[in-house]
């Protein structure tokens, strides 16, 4: 037990990284007002879930093992991607050639896309604990809000504007017209995803404290068990 809540964390971490991964292909309609018609990936309700666990962690245990966090993540991208350019590439059974082509297209992600999303999601992830450890080292165990919400923020803009940019730069288009177009994109969708990170500091503040109890209570066991054997 004495790990068990840091271990949901984790798992709850790589759901938010598989779905990200597997289910983003698909829009939905966010916001809808006269002129302005914004779709957005279903990814954007779990992005900021993946900041917050990466926040609440370092807050609790810091830096290196937030940082060991993102890259177990980093791992489970790499090998879902090969798992997808692998079992997309292999002959299918008489009894499933008629679906072969829609499983193709749900899990078969060309390399530029799978280039893009790895590439955001190592910068992003690892830009956010930095700037969160670095704001902690400057800020101390005050303004939790505001630390979890600067580093959010700076750190989706770099994963919105890698991957837009990666995944979509036309090279047949002018520069201008590739910024023009790039921004479009990536600023609505920046904005969505901070509204989307203030709406979830309250579980920052829950997520350190539950996690936070745990950590103290393994604190103590471990010295009962020194003194025990001392």
């Amino acid at each position: 037990m004495k790990n068990s809540r840091y271990e949901l964390l984790v798992v709850l971490y790589v759901f938010g990284i598989m779905v990200a991964e597997l289910m983003s292909a698909k829009t939905v309609p966010f916001v809808q007002l006269h002129w302005l018609h914004l779709n957005v990936s279903v990814a954007i309700f779990v992005m900021p879930l993946l900041f917050t666990i990466t926040d609440v962690v370092n807050e609790v245990y810091g830096r290196a093992r937030a940082r060991r966090l993102v890259r177990m993540g980093l791992v489970v991208v790499v090998l879902q991607l090969c798992a997808a350019l692998l079992f997309t590439s292999l002959p299918p059974s008489a009894r499933f050639q008629g679906s072969e082509a829609a499983y193709d297209t749900i899990f078969g992600t060309s390399i530029r896309f799978a280039v893009a999303s790895l590439a955001a999601f190592a910068i992003s992830e690892l830009l956010d604990v930095a700037v969160f450890a670095r704001l902690r080292k400057v800020m101390g165990s005050k303004g939790l809000w505001l630390r979890n919400n600067a580093s959010n923020m700076v750190s989706q803009f770099f994963d919105s504007a890698v991957f837009v940019t990666l995944a979509f730069y036309a090279t047949q288009e002018s520069f201008g017209g590739n910024v023009s177009f790039l921004i479009g994109i990536i600023v609505p969708y920046w904005l969505v995803r901070c509204a989307l990170s203030v709406g979830e500091t309250p579980l920052v503040y829950l997520g350190v404290r539950w996690l936070r109890n745990t950590a103290a209570a393994h604190t103590q066991q471990v010295h009962q068990v020194q003194q025990e054997t001392a």
